[in-house]
């Protein structure tokens, strides 16, 4: 099904442009099964993206608990202020949040209200909303002197 079904979200390409551009580093964060993400990942085109897949199950606990979020941190070796998620899930935004980490909640599969009472910084419907690129145009002025 994934094959047949599974399509990247709308604006993809030019968010793994921009990350790539900036030289962030990147892990995937999910509660899916290793296989499953895996099989994701390559299919959305992402394979050399990531630098780290964190499954839930291989964490001490996972979504909504911040474990595997800062278990991405760790590995990464990155500081938390200057860490940001993107997560379409309660579970996820939740973990985020827990994890003290800034939540990009995407309105794909749940409602708004949902990812917003879980504490999102702000909600987006792609990656093509305005809303994130006018985020990510701050970033980019706070990076210049």
């Amino acid at each position: 099904l994934a094959s047949e079904q599974l399509k990247a979200l709308n604006g993809l390409d030019n968010v793994k442009k921009w990350v790539e551009g900036c030289g962030l580093k990147r892990a995937a964060v999910t509660n899916s099964p290793r296989a499953n993400a895996e099989l994701m990942i390559t299919k959305l085109g992402l394979s050399g993206f990531f630098e780290a897949i964190i499954i839930g199950d291989e964490c001490e606990r996972a979504k909504p608990f911040p474990d595997p979020y800062l278990k991405a941190i760790e590995i990464l070796n990155v500081s938390k202020d200057h860490t940001f998620v993107f997560e379409d899930s309660v579970s996820g935004i939740k973990a985020g949040v827990a994890a003290d980490l800034h939540v990009v909640g995407l309105a794909t599969r749940n409602p708004e209200r949902l990812l917003l009472d879980a504490k999102a910084s702000f909600i987006i419907k792609d990656y093509e909303d305005p809303k994130l690129w006018a985020a990510l145009e701050e970033l980019d002025m706070k990076k210049d002197p």
